[in-house]
């Protein structure tokens, strides 16, 4: 099986397991006995797993090897989606669930990056001359679709029993295990003995690495800074509207938020797409990001102060096509701000900013959901990620060339901005008034 057609199918099986239970989740932890904050307390030790072991599982995949690091990934997540159910039919509480949201959080921290860098190593050794782009876009694509598939599947198979999703998460999961155990070799990599005395310093590079390049470098933190409040509110927000919309609706029709989850997903994707488009009116990323940060946090609140299922969805669309919208935007900032050599130790920082968010978020709006309401969450945490705005422009001020969207039309609009020089094209390559553009600008990289 070509390198590519592997790819494909492990993302799209993986993805398809995943999503599965995204739409019922929350749900399925309500029916076995938690609370609405014990919820977000489980749900928050899955986050913080994701946060312990991000780096160590990193180090392994480098050293052990990628195809190794995913048969481990799906490996722990097919054990601990049966320890869910397991976990719930025997009545467990809460302790079991954080204990194995744990463990689960491991298991994705061994997918995080492993498969793309298997893919990248064997169709480099494989000879692939052609444009990696195309392919991740292909591999973005499938997965965005059977996310849609699994989000809507999941409420379906829910509303006949909510432990279904996660029993044919399993299934998935098994399936995903068999292609690579078949198809997946590294190739163009060679795995290397793992040993504590390598893994610890490595940890101590990768910090390291991640302070110099990441934590110093003011627009570096800035976006590290609004991933802890975008993210961390979105971890949150993306469970607590399950129990949330079932109430504004009036009644327990678990389809309705497998059908909702699927809109919501698609809503980011279409974000995702229209990044393209809206760059053609746009020349600068920070006002991509700037636009994108206020939608959310009106439509976030809109949520919570809205008594109407349909005006909530609709909300909640909007919300999740900002995020769509930021999302590369803010990846393509962060890659085009740091050194090649040190882009991965900084973006699994940021990583693991945001996902450090999602532990605060959960636990605080996951207590004031109990204490008062999800709504009150909504409106609360909603407020808070105002913050990112002032952020926002503190990057901009900062971000040099690395704000400049720079495509197609890269030596024309970038030459003409970094002069001062009218925009070509009908396009800005910098919007009126806003100060100036570092000749430097002119070279920057295609991002």
């Amino acid at each position: 099986m070509r390198p590519t057609t592997t790819y494909y199918l492990i993302s799209a099986l993986f993805t398809l397991a995943a999503a599965l239970i995204w739409g019922v989740n929350t749900l399925f932890l309500l029916d076995a006995g938690l609370d609405i904050f014990g919820v977000f307390l489980a749900n928050a030790a899955f986050t913080a797993g994701m946060v312990v072991f991000e780096v160590p599982t990193g180090v392994l995949a480098d050293t052990v090897g990628r195809r190794a690091s995913f048969l481990w990934s799906v490996a722990v997540l097919a054990a601990t989606t049966i320890a869910y159910v397991l976990v719930a039919r025997s009545g467990g509480g809460l302790l079991p669930f954080a204990l194995v949201s744990v463990l689960m959080g491991l298991g994705f921290t061994f997918y995080s990056g492993a498969v793309e860098a298997w893919l990248v190593d064997a169709l480099k050794a494989g000879g692939f001359t052609e444009n990696m782009d195309s392919v991740f876009a292909r591999g973005s694509i499938m997965s965005g679709c059977a996310m849609l598939v699994g989000t809507l599947a999941g409420g379906i198979l829910g509303d006949a029993d909510l432990s279904l999703p996660y029993v044919v998460r399993s299934f998935a999961l098994v399936a995903a295990f068999g292609v690579a155990w078949i198809a997946m070799r590294d190739r163009g990599f060679t795995p290397k003995a793992l040993t504590l005395g390598r893994v610890l310093p490595e940890m101590r590079t990768v910090l390291h690495r991640s302070i110099e390049h990441g934590w110093r470098v003011a627009p570096v933190r800035a976006v590290m800074l609004v991933s802890v409040l975008q993210w961390g509110f979105m971890s949150w927000a993306f469970y607590a509207w399950q129990p949330y919309f079932l109430e504004l609706l009036g009644r327990d029709a678990i389809w309705v938020a497998g059908a909702a989850a699927s809109l919501i997903a698609g809503a980011m994707i279409l974000g995702n797409g229209i990044v393209e488009w809206l760059s053609r009116f746009c020349g600068r990323r920070s006002t991509l990001l700037l636009w994108a940060a206020g939608v959310q946090t009106a439509a976030a609140v809109g949520i919570g102060i809205t008594d109407s299922f349909a005006v909530a969805l609709i909300l909640f669309v909007f919300f999740a096509g900002a995020m769509g919208v930021s999302g590369p935007v803010k990846q393509a900032l962060l890659h085009a701000s740091i050194p090649s050599s040190e882009r991965a130790s900084v973006v699994s920082f940021d990583s693991m900013f945001g996902n450090g968010g999602g532990v605060g978020f959960q636990s605080g709006l996951g207590w004031l959901s109990r204490a008062q309401s999800i709504e009150m969450g909504y409106v609360i945490g909603g407020a808070v990620t105002v913050v990112a705005l002032p952020l926002l422009a503190v990057l901009r001020r900062a971000a040099g060339a690395a704000d400049l969207i720079v495509g197609r039309r890269a030596g024309i609009e970038a030459a003409c901005a970094a002069q001062g020089l009218p925009h070509v094209s009908g396009v800005d390559a910098v919007p009126r008034g806003s100060g100036a553009v570092p000749a430097a600008a002119a070279a920057a990289p295609e991002s």
